[in-house]
């Protein structure tokens, strides 16, 4: 590889971390053909922090004169706050990188609500990726605990969307 194809893949990368900078991705994945034997295969990506911080600041936010009779009671509910969803054995998660929709059309009603039975195998959201609707099945019975996700909001691999007890 000479010099300049060199400096030219270096540019082409930094305007791939740009790229993904700029539309808020966290992966890239790009393959470039030069000739029959001779590619470029670039994959840039991000690791995105989720911030649990919100509901632990409410406990900050308790009055002076209230907080010694309320701080036991607020310590169970940060520590939970601050406990992983993912890890709950009753977390459904995301089986792929796409939009979830809480109903099945915009104004129809929503597939489940927080203190829902479900049944397994029940529809419990859907995920779109790359324009295809996927139904995704409760994989139990049980009581819909907590509603992690929005409707409309972009989730990960492996983000946690409900937990099912």
């Amino acid at each position: 590889m000479t010099e300049k194809t060199h400096e030219a893949d270096v540019a082409f990368i930094k305007a791939l971390a740009e790229l993904l900078r700029e539309n808020d991705l966290t992966e890239l994945q790009v393959k470039r053909d030069y000739g029959e034997d001779d590619s470029l295969n670039v994959r840039v990506s991000r690791q995105t922090v989720v911030a649990a911080a919100a509901p632990v600041q409410t406990v900050a936010a308790v009055p002076a004169a209230a907080a010694p009779a309320a701080a036991p009671a607020a310590a169970p509910a940060a520590a939970e706050a601050a406990e992983d969803p993912a890890s709950h054995p009753g977390a459904v998660t995301s089986p792929m990188v796409g939009t979830v929709y809480l109903q099945p059309e915009p104004g129809a009603p929503s597939f489940i609500k927080v203190g829902d039975s479900v049944s397994e195998g029940d529809t419990l959201l859907i995920v779109e990726a790359m324009k295809t609707m996927n139904h995704i099945p409760a994989p139990k019975s049980g009581t819909v605990k907590r509603i992690l996700v929005e409707d409309g909001a972009a989730v990960e691999f492996g983000s946690p969307l409900v937990i099912v007890e």
